[in-house]
């Protein structure tokens, strides 16, 4: 197998670029362990989406638990199943944090957060997905999920600023960025081929590609 050395491939990017899809596009191609993020599960999160100040702490709270009971078992290695791919990092939850929290709840919750940070997997690739606005907003509104109907432009403009400069210096694991803007997503979305073969090109340092894109 091509990426046979690899133990923990991570998906990341903002909101509706299409993490999960690709995720689960691997996993399926390398018979690897899936682990994805359980958002429907956080009975806050439709709330947050209505009213983001009252109920930020208490969705970002129950996010954190949860990633971390899930970062722990993605630090174990299995014998049938050596490759684990995931669709987010531990770091997300603190990218989300900056954005909805205000100052006294940040410093509650990042005294959480290192304890809980430090036993999280470290990948030994992130895939960054990226896309322009227009397309993450035209990818939210078709796939339909009910609470992110309330999800703003602004909002989306905000958290892309933040996940550019968090990973504009990002260097704790080979970084691959996807700008994912000229891929189809109504359609088959991103070779799962390629994929493959750019992921395992990704050893050390940082790669960018623009799969769809003339020229």
């Amino acid at each position: 197998m091509v990426l046979e050395d690899f133990h923990h491939i991570a998906i990341e990017g903002p909101i509706g670029v299409g993490k999960t899809s690709l995720a689960k596009a691997l996993a399926r191609r390398l018979s690897a362990r899936l682990v994805l993020e359980q958002a429907e599960k956080n009975p806050f999160l439709e709330k947050f989406y209505e009213d983001m100040h009252g109920y930020a702490l208490a969705a970002q709270l129950v996010f954190l638990v949860s990633r971390h009971q899930q970062q722990v078992e993605l630090s174990k290695r299995y014998l049938y199943h050596p490759v684990a791919i995931s669709d987010y990092i531990m770091a997300k939850d603190r990218i989300f944090a900056g954005l909805t929290l205000n100052d006294d709840e940040l410093k509650l919750y990042d005294r959480l957060y290192e304890v809980m940070a430090a036993r999280a997997a470290k990948p030994d690739v992130v895939v960054l997905m990226g896309a322009d606005i227009d397309t993450l907003m035209k990818r939210i509104e078709t796939r339909g999920i009910p609470h992110e109907t309330a999800i703003t432009r602004a909002y989306i403009e905000r958290l892309v600023a933040a996940y550019d400069e968090f990973f504009r210096i990002y260097a704790d694991s080979p970084l691959l960025v996807v700008d994912t803007s000229s891929v189809d997503h109504s359609k088959d979305g991103l070779d799962v081929d390629m994929m493959i073969d750019e992921i395992s090109r990704t050893r050390s340092g940082r790669r960018s590609i623009a799969p769809g894109r003339a020229g």
